[in-house]
């Protein structure tokens, strides 16, 4: 989706990576640049401080990043339901997500101010963990989150496979013994699902991943599903499985917990200022596949 016309950002939020000095101090530099150019209202955050950045978000216009791709999906969870712009600046060590280099910040955020730049809209997944009373029957949804890349239900801890049984939109696909499942966007094939051999899908698919881990006599095969699809896991084992988040949240799960991922009603948005083609050289760039 195109902004050409837009008018100028002027309420900005720029979060720092706290383990990282040369980011706070970065921050501060852009900051000041912005203020420099008439933009009204600036604030820094940490990106880890998630309330305190939550408690701004509902009238920022744009979203200033500076760190890895950690720090931009953190910034998705909280920023993608109030539908706020993200700008990433690379201080990490892949950078899939991030637009501008902390070496060469001033002319992509001058193409900024100035409304030269497009949004590009990425799918996010929504999970959420039923448990149901084995003595009443009934289930109760214990937790929900967003993910821009991926959920996996894993073995936890342990070095010993887990059973994972799928189903698809309600019908039974498979069960898998493996050491876990992906569930991924196609911003997450580039992440886990890239290591695990999965396909790359670009950026603007709303396609859902399943992957497994390490599949053992099991179904070794990726499944791209189609927008709007369900996926329903159930984990087997007599130890407790992990289920986790963008590789940030870590929930326990239990024996009769179901894990439900659908596409999330939000979009992360993020701007770019690049041609709509960079994703594939990028993609040549960071796998060294360029001659």
């Amino acid at each position: 989706m195109s902004r050409q016309s837009a008018q100028p950002f002027a309420h900005i939020g720029i979060l720092h990576h706290p383990k990282k000095p040369e980011s706070l101090e970065l921050a501060q530099e852009i900051g000041n640049y912005l203020a420099a150019a008439g933009i009204s209202e600036i604030w820094h955050e940490s990106a880890w401080e998630l309330d305190a950045t939550a408690a701004h978000l509902p009238n920022v216009d744009l979203l200033i990043t500076l760190g890895g791709d950690g720090t931009l999906l953190r910034a998705a969870r909280i920023g993608a339901p109030h539908a706020v712009p993200m700008l990433g600046v690379k201080m990490g060590r892949l950078g899939f997500l991030a637009e501008v280099q902390p070496n060469d910040w001033q002319a992509p955020i001058d193409d900024i101010l100035d409304s030269r730049y497009w949004i590009e809209e990425r799918l996010m997944v929504r999970v959420r963990v039923e448990r149901t009373d084995p003595a009443s029957g009934l289930a109760e949804i214990t937790c929900a989150y967003d993910a821009l890349n991926d959920v996996v239900l894993s073995r936890g801890n342990l070095a010993r496979v887990v059973r994972i049984s799928a189903e698809l939109d309600g019908g039974y696909l498979t069960t898998y013994t493996c050491d876990g499942l992906i569930v991924s966007t196609a911003t997450g094939s580039t992440g886990y699902a890239l290591a695990v051999s999965g396909p790359i899908m670009p950026p603007e698919l709303r396609n859902i991943l399943v992957i497994p881990i390490a599949p053992h006599l099991s179904m070794d095969r990726a499944v791209i599903l189609s927008e709007g699809s369900t996926v329903r896991l159930r984990a087997y084992s007599d130890y407790p499985p992990m289920l986790t988040v963008d590789g940030q949240v870590v929930v326990e799960v239990q024996e009769n917990d179901e894990i439900v991922v659908v596409g999330s009603p939000h979009l992360a948005r993020f701007v770019r200022v690049r041609e709509r083609s960079y994703f594939y050289q990028t993609l040549m760039d960071k796998m060294q596949w360029t001659i």
